[in-house]
């Protein structure tokens, strides 16, 4: 890995502390400072920070299948916390270790690695109820508060980082990596200090988030098994022996019997409505209730979730192939697996192969939109752009809102890098517009849908958009700038351009205040 970059590090040095950790004092009495000690706008700030960081370094898997599903999981468990009002952003990570954590402002990761090890949704459901219930109880903010009593030395430590980093010698990348080292070191140690007080009430209200809406509340107790198993058979290096989750969420037997105790009990008195009410929408009926006693989670859908992670966050996709080659030399693969392997292909080039694995899965599972993307993009893989686009057309009249089917189709559409392939494809991607003001997939799709289209007022201010989601603000700012320059403007390309060059350069400023700067600006 990487050393990351100043800002980059303090933002995930903040995270770590910030996140799963809750150390302090006891739960907070009635008179807490907790919920004061950052506003909203704050936490909002600091959140949206961090994850243009992470995207900015690769660390952010960008998928809009996998995206649709993590936040649909996330938010039917979000409603159903203790504080449905609170905002929350759920994303990716690439990285195979298991591990997922939340920080200030409701943003919480999820590493591929903790769904490739659940065997169902519910347990993934599982781990995000209890880190939705570490921002819920408040953990997050108390961490916070008492990390402004000591984060003295942590901060040191970055910005020592940052002056060697600048320094230019040869030794300083080195350096660098050992000064970030260190500071990471002392975060990991205030992780470790968590308070068995906060991770019980974190169990216990997750359990009630899960069979509130509708997942096993056992699932909870079942992935810490599986967790504690992992760690106990000690495969892979040295990396994987213990997962990272288990380093800031200890797992022991005795907490393991207390959350089975504690779903058990939720079960059997009943203390959790397993329906949902809609008194509070206005345009339903009041006495309109609808169940979730046994929703739970969708077995073929994360079948296709896991595998898809499987491909995504293998390092190349020939060595997703490889994987896949492997497991059916000991077994043969299921519907899941299948389609990994025809998903791996499909990224590695092998169109025709892609199609092979996925025909018989899509006359089993006719009409699955997960299947039928994939057949879509192999079809046009495999030299067959007639048929690729009659299923993408079909798709999108059926669902023109759809955020996955219409960037999959404008992706595909882009790779034939021709006019009136880039028209249509801005057609597909007009309904979605509207909404996708902090969406870097969408935007950098945008912007080479709008070059090949023929519009490159519309492609630089997409491209603009996406470096600053990016974490790059610097970079954004200098290409509105240059785009500003053009004398085809028209008058409301330039009111939009000046009003993003006034929202960014507040935040450029502040960085270059700070010492940080763009380094691909810094070397031209």
């Amino acid at each position: 890995m990487r050393p990351l970059p100043a800002i980059a590090a303090l933002m995930l040095a903040v995270a770590s502390v910030c996140a799963p950790a809750q150390e302090g004092a006891r739960l907070p009495d009635i008179g807490s400072s907790a919920g004061t000690v950052l506003s909203p706008a704050d936490q909002k700030a600091y959140g949206e920070m961090m994850l243009s960081q992470l995207r900015n370094y690769d660390y952010i898997l960008e998928d809009p299948l996998v995206d649709s599903w993590l936040r649909g999981l996330g938010n039917r468990l979000a409603a159903a916390s203790d504080d449905p009002k609170q905002d929350f952003t759920f994303f990716m990570m690439a990285d195979r270790q298991v591990n997922a954590f939340a920080t200030v402002g409701g943003y919480v990761g999820v590493n591929a690695g903790l769904v490739l090890v659940a065997e169902r949704e519910d347990e993934v459901a599982g781990v995000l109820g209890h880190e939705i219930a570490h921002v819920t109880q408040m953990h997050v903010l108390r961490s916070v508060e008492r990390a402004q009593r000591d984060s003295v030395p942590i901060l040191l430590a970055m910005l020592g980082a940052i002056a060697i980093a600048q320094s230019g010698s040869n030794s300083s990348g080195d350096a660098a990596m050992a000064a970030m080292a260190s500071a990471q070191g002392i975060a990991a140690q205030r992780q470790i200090n968590y308070t068995r007080s906060n991770e019980s009430e974190a169990d216990r209200v997750g359990i009630r988030t899960l069979a509130r809406s509708g997942y096993d509340p056992e699932a909870m107790a079942d992935m810490f098994e599986r967790m504690q198993a992992l760690e106990r058979s000690n495969r892979g290096g040295e990396k994987e022996r213990t997962p990272d989750y288990l380093r800031s969420h200890p797992v022991t037997t005795t907490r393991i019997a207390e959350a089975k105790e504690r779903a058990a009990r939720v079960e059997a008195q009943g203390s959790f409505s397993p329906t949902f009410t809609t008194s509070a929408n206005p345009l339903l009926p009041s006495t309109l209730q609808i169940s979730t006693a046994s929703a739970g989670g969708d077995g073929v859908r994360f079948g296709w979730v896991r595998e898809r992670l499987r491909v995504l966050s293998a390092n190349t996709p020939s060595a997703a192939i490889n994987e896949y080659e492997r497991m059916r030399r000991t077994a043969e693969l299921d519907d899941a697996q299948r389609y990994g392997l025809a998903y791996a292909h499909l990224l590695a080039g092998h169109g025709s192969e892609a199609v092979k694995e996925l025909t018989p899965l899509l006359e089993k599972h006719p009409g699955d939109t997960w299947l039928l993307l994939a057949q879509g993009q192999a079809k046009a893989r495999a030299g067959n752009p007639a048929e690729a686009d009659a299923i993408f057309e079909n798709l999108v009249a059926r669902m023109p809102r759809n955020r996955a089917v219409a960037l999959t189709y404008a992706a595909v559409l882009s790779e034939r890098n021709n006019q009136a392939a880039g028209k249509r494809a801005q057609d597909v991607l007009r309904p979605l517009l509207a909404n996708a003001g902090n969406d870097p997939l969408f935007q950098s799709t945008y912007a080479r849908i709008n070059e090949i289209a023929g519009d490159p007022i519309r492609a630089g201010e997409a491209w603009a958009e996406a470096a600053y989601l990016n974490g790059r603000p610097e970079r954004a700012l200098v290409q509105l700038n240059n785009l500003k320059k053009r004398d085809d403007l028209d008058y409301y390309a330039r009111t939009r351009i000046d009003a993003r060059i006034a929202a960014i350069t507040p935040v450029v400023l502040e960085l270059r205040r700070q010492g940080v700067r763009d380094p691909d600006l810094q070397r031209r």
